[in-house]
């Protein structure tokens, strides 16, 4: 059984070495919702879930050793992104689409949404450090990932139990809920999520 996310992914590190990565989901088996991933300077990390459902999923398929509950809130007005969620406050920008992001734009959808093109694609991808477009996670379902565009986010301020994280940097080191990252530049990537769950034959 395969289960289907369509939507964005937004990627951004901070001068405090927090990372956190936004998944604004617009179509879902769950309905539209909105899910925030943050990894501490230490490793810990962390997601922020709106209703338990969305989070014992999310868990089943990515890493982390604390998870809260409540409403997370992704408005989208133009480039700029405004994110609620439980102790976290987030802002962020995105600039003009680069060649990345209009040869993504350029894949049919249909296309870009099959878990064959995710495989296709998984070589070139993995030319940024950490990315990959398909595998397995630690929980040992299998993901592929089929990105449809690409824009640089340009600035960001994130508050985060009640701390500024500083200005935004790279997503460095790389984060480790599942079994890739986000590009370290960073950015917000429309893609469709496959999620196969357990005992789904590879692909």
């Amino acid at each position: 059984m395969r289960l289907r996310f369509e939507g964005w992914i937004a990627g951004i590190g901070t001068g405090s070495g927090v990372r956190l990565v936004v998944g604004h989901w617009v179509r879902s088996p769950f309905g539209a919702f909105g899910d925030v991933m943050i990894e501490r300077v230490d490793g810990e990390r962390l997601l922020l879930a709106p209703t338990r459902e969305v989070a014992d999923f999310i868990a089943a398929t990515y890493t982390f050793e604390e998870v809260r509950i409540g409403p997370v809130r992704v408005r989208v007005d133009g480039a700029a992104w405004t994110v609620t969620a439980p102790s976290l406050e987030l802002r962020f920008a995105t600039g003009g689409r680069g060649i990345p992001g209009r040869l993504l734009r350029a894949v049919p959808g249909p296309l870009a949404n099959r878990p064959a093109f995710s495989a296709l694609a998984d070589l070139p991808a993995r030319l940024m450090p950490g990315v990959r477009t398909r595998g397995r996670s630690g929980t040992g379902r299998r993901e592929w990932y089929g990105a449809r565009d690409l824009l640089p986010i340009v600035r960001a301020r994130a508050v985060f139990e009640g701390v500024e994280l500083g200005p935004l940097a790279p997503v460095e080191p790389p984060v480790r809920f599942g079994f890739g990252s986000v590009p370290r530049k960073p950015a917000a990537v429309r893609v469709t999520t496959t999620v196969g769950l357990d005992g789904e034959p590879p692909a």
